[in-house]
């Protein structure tokens, strides 16, 4: 692949940062809208409409919904087409410093010992990227952009269950974590639930569930009737929007399942806070750019 591709894919991954941070997905805003009328405490609905406007002042104004910029994460979709791995890195982590530096973006990422800023939003593992293969795309990659805000991060947990546990034990565990997350991880949330796999691949599949698009149920049947059944129960939590209590406390549930050995039960809850920051583009091998997923 020559040069201009990947520097296409700079200058899209540049975008998509400051795009996810400014812009909330229409899928996101429609289940903002829903939940308003849905919700029945005053102070709850005030909150919605509050949040509403700051999504429409935002996009306006071209301004950021949140001060959080978040840990930057994507994840990248390869259809069939020979790249460069490192030079693809290269280029989504210069996107990042890029969008930081020119857009005065607040850096996030430092050292977790020391707590020495990169200043710039990138370091030796940032921005995370994921690589999956796609061979529906065709001669085009897809970039999809995540900035993942703290205050929802910090209250995502993971647990290794036994197998005995079963399907109640997975309802257990999601709920206790969304219970202890309460107001913390600003509600209403997106809720991604891995199961199965191992240690690293359950909180992979965690993240992987709050990359889709709201209104999406999993193809599988089991994953989909989980779906159904945690955001009913999440939902009876009373926790309600920003934790003012009511009847909305998730916007959202995303089940993602993967097979796990015999002895094996791994669960991973990932929150999202009520922005479901997410921006995404599919850029072609002859540099033909889409932008898909915002409300402009």
């Amino acid at each position: 692949m020559n040069t201009n591709f990947y520097e296409k894919i700079k200058e899209v991954s540049e975008v998509l940062y400051y795009k996810a941070l400014t812009v909330i997905p229409i899928d996101v805003v429609e289940k903002i809208k829903r939940a308003y009328n849905l919700e029945e405490s005053l102070l709850g609905k005030r909150i919605l409409d509050i949040i509403l406007r700051n999504i429409d002042i935002a996009r306006k104004r071209n301004l950021l919904v949140c001060q959080d910029t978040g840990i930057p994460v994507y994840l990248v979709e390869i259809g069939d087409m020979e790249l460069s791995l490192t030079k693809l890195r290269n280029s989504i982590r210069d996107g990042v410093r890029n969008s930081t530096l020119k857009n005065h973006l607040r850096p996030n990422m430092v050292h977790p010992i020391t707590r020495l800023n990169t200043g710039d939003n990138t370091g030796k593992y940032s921005p995370i990227i994921h690589i999956e293969l796609n061979e529906k795309l065709g001669k085009a990659i897809k970039i999809i952009a995540l900035p993942k805000g703290s205050g929802s991060e910090n209250m995502s947990a993971l647990t290794m269950l036994r197998p005995a546990d079963g399907v109640n034990g997975i309802k257990r565990f999601v709920l206790e974590t969304v219970a202890n997350a309460g107001g913390k991880g600003c509600p209403p949330y997106i809720v991604g639930i891995g199961i199965g796999g191992n240690f690293e691949q359950v909180a992979y599949l965690a993240k992987k569930a709050i990359f889709r698009p709201l209104g999406y149920r999993n193809e599988d049947e089991m994953a989909r009737q989980l779906e159904e059944e945690l955001f009913f129960s999440i939902n009876n939590l009373g926790i309600g929007p920003m934790g003012v209590g009511g009847k909305i406390t998730a916007l959202g549930v995303h089940v993602e399942i993967s097979e796990t050995h015999i002895s094996s039960l791994p669960v991973a809850v990932n929150i999202q806070c009520w922005r479901g920051e997410r921006a995404e583009a599919i850029v072609t091998e002859d540099l033909q750019v889409k932008y898909m997923g915002g409300q402009d």
